[in-house]
């Protein structure tokens, strides 16, 4: 970065901080803005990370600088809100991931080598062990429990699994998985209530979390794919019969075989 770069950066984000403290003044600045609070913008903080992720995975440039400027606009907001509590500013969460990164790479910013990647990860979490003071008798203790339900599934096994508590492979987890459903089927056959239902489903759910981690496989991504391709498929069965509506007049059997033309469509179609 050259300075030129560097102080035009430094000015943008200067004026950025101002438009928040414009919309956020009491007396001339926007009624919404002014009613937020950290409540009610933590969702939209949520949605904007979701929708910087759904534009890396459509490859999509243009569209991820937007929201990236979305998701940097939600910092913003919220240091804003602090300042306004006197708790802490802008320039105190620029301070401190500063210093956290420079702290969290020694081999960078430091003295010590460290050759590959496996070798970095070990050396951050051990120094995020320090910061946090772990004495190792919880290793859960730092899994937040707000994480979306998968993510927070995998962070937990990858947890335990440092204690040694995991399977040596991804071959008995799939077995432990196949033993998940029957649990689950024998539950519905023998018509459980909701709350075995619940259970039972819940053990399959995050079983099949351990077997994509075993796989190096993301289930987020994995699910985020088969939603996608669901839609994709639905979308092309609703198409072909000139829309939902008709759909719905169709027989199980014949929506059996829209579906598979769906499928065989999709499987068929050149690449790009």
């Amino acid at each position: 970065m050259t300075h030129a770069e560097g102080t035009e950066d430094a000015h943008l984000v200067l004026e950025l901080l101002q438009v928040m403290s414009r919309l956020r003044d009491p007396r001339d600045g926007c009624p919404w803005d002014v009613a937020q609070d950290f409540n009610s913008i933590a969702p939209y903080t949520i949605e904007e990370a979701y929708e910087v992720a759904d534009a890396i995975a459509r490859d999509d440039m243009a569209d991820l600088c937007d929201e990236l400027g979305d998701l940097l606009l939600q910092v913003v907001f919220h240091a804003r809100m602090a300042e306004e509590r006197r708790a802490f500013r802008f320039a105190d969460v620029v301070r401190a991931i500063v210093s956290k990164m420079q702290r969290r790479h020694p081999h960078v910013f430091g003295d010590v080598e460290l050759s590959d990647a496996d070798g970095v990860r070990r050396a951050w979490e051990e120094i995020k062990a320090e910061e946090r003071g772990d004495t190792g008798d919880d290793p859960l203790a730092d899994v937040p429990p707000g994480l979306p339900a998968l993510q927070r599934a995998a962070k937990l096994q990858r947890r335990a699994a440092r204690t040694g508590f995991d399977w040596p492979a991804a071959e008995p987890v799939l077995g432990k998985l196949h033993e998940e459903v029957a649990e689950l089927e024998r539950e519905v056959t023998s018509g459980a209530g909701r709350d075995r239902l619940r259970a039972e489903l819940g053990d399959v759910l995050f079983t099949a979390v351990n077997l994509a981690r075993h796989l190096d496989v993301d289930p987020e991504g994995a699910l985020v794919e088969a939603s996608s391709r669901f839609e994709r498929r639905f979308r092309a069965m609703c198409a072909a019969v000139g829309g939902g509506r008709a759909l719905a007049d169709r027989s199980p059997e014949q929506l059996e075989l829209l579906w598979e033309a769906a499928k065989d469509a999709e499987s068929s179609a050149p690449p790009g």
